[in-house]
């Protein structure tokens, strides 16, 4: 439970509000509150300890990627809260144009590559690690949770086990080193302000094979703006992202995406498992679509 009192003194020391500080999101994983100071707003956050990893992490590629991620005025990783200057209009709100995605692809994967020097330090910190070695047993926990999904659609996943660390072992020769990998990277977490797009809220990210981020960029494409999974869209923004990766990755990639799918489950079984059991029959809604999108993926 969040103490108000606190939070609000700790706001008023490094920022002054021009009107009342509200609420705007009050869920299990996080509390976000609005405050009004001249000239427009600031955000305070205060993270549950499923995500107490976010502010320093958030912190931590603010000090070194300014220009790409959410402006933070202050922090307090102890308390689990962030302060972060508003970042202009959700790309959500512009309708999700495939345009803003390919403008800004590149320059999170530039971030990625730099951030693989801070992967371990990131781990240590409490960012959830799904590097390739630990995918195995993070199926294994999926395979062993109360998932929402019919009997037959379980027992594909079971199935698919064995096949799964085949393809964790052949994605892992590719060569690509885990980084910070966001895992929830859609139209509602990129901003536009004055031209500038920054990518906000990494409360889900952990360290991972970094082309998984595009699993939920790419699904949300495709739900929201209808775009068939054929649409020339897709290959642009995977090569405009893989633009700083090299060439000749674009079977790797692929592969990635197949894989990332059962990596966002075993993500979001991480959540589920912190949720109040009240919370779990709205969650497990969207969970549900999440599985059914990895269960397709065990079709050869």
């Amino acid at each position: 439970m969040l103490d108000a009192i606190a939070a609000e003194e700790w706001i008023r020391k490094h920022v002054e509000p021009t009107g009342a500080i509200e609420t705007t999101h009050d869920r299990p994983w996080a509390t976000v509150m609005r405050v009004p100071v001249a000239g427009g707003f600031t955000w305070f956050k205060a993270c549950a300890q499923v995500q107490a990893f976010e502010p320093r992490l958030t912190a931590e590629l603010y000090t070194r990627w300014p220009d790409r991620v959410t402006e933070v005025l202050a922090v307090d990783e102890t308390r689990r809260w962030l302060l972060l200057r508003d970042a202009g209009v959700a790309v959500g709100e512009l309708g999700n144009p495939p345009e803003a995605w390919l403008e800004a692809l590149p320059s999170y994967a530039e971030m990625q590559k730099g951030e693989m020097a801070n992967a371990l330090d990131h781990i240590g910190h409490g960012v959830p690690d799904l590097r390739m070695a630990a995918l195995p047993a993070g199926y294994e926990r999926l395979l062993a949770s109360q998932v929402p999904l019919a009997r037959d659609e379980i027992k594909r996943l079971r199935d698919n086990a064995p096949r799964f660390i085949e393809l964790c072992a052949a994605l892992a020769e590719v060569g690509i080193q885990e980084s910070v990998q966001h895992d929830d990277l859609h139209m509602a977490n990129l901003y536009s302000d004055r031209g500038k797009l920054r990518v906000l809220d990494w409360g889900d990210s952990s360290i991972a094979h970094p082309f998984f981020s595009l699993v939920v960029t790419f699904r949300f494409l495709e739900e929201v703006n209808h775009l068939a999974p054929d649409d020339p869209w897709f290959r642009r923004l995977r090569d405009a992202y893989l633009e700083p990766w090299g060439s000749g990755l674009e079977e790797s990639f692929e592969l990635a995406i197949r894989v990332g799918w059962f990596a966002h489950a075993i993500a979001w079984t991480r959540q589920r498992d912190a949720l109040p059991l009240e919370a779990r029959p709205d969650f497990d809604r969207a969970f549900a679509l999440v599985l059914r999108r990895a269960v397709a993926q065990t079709v050869e």
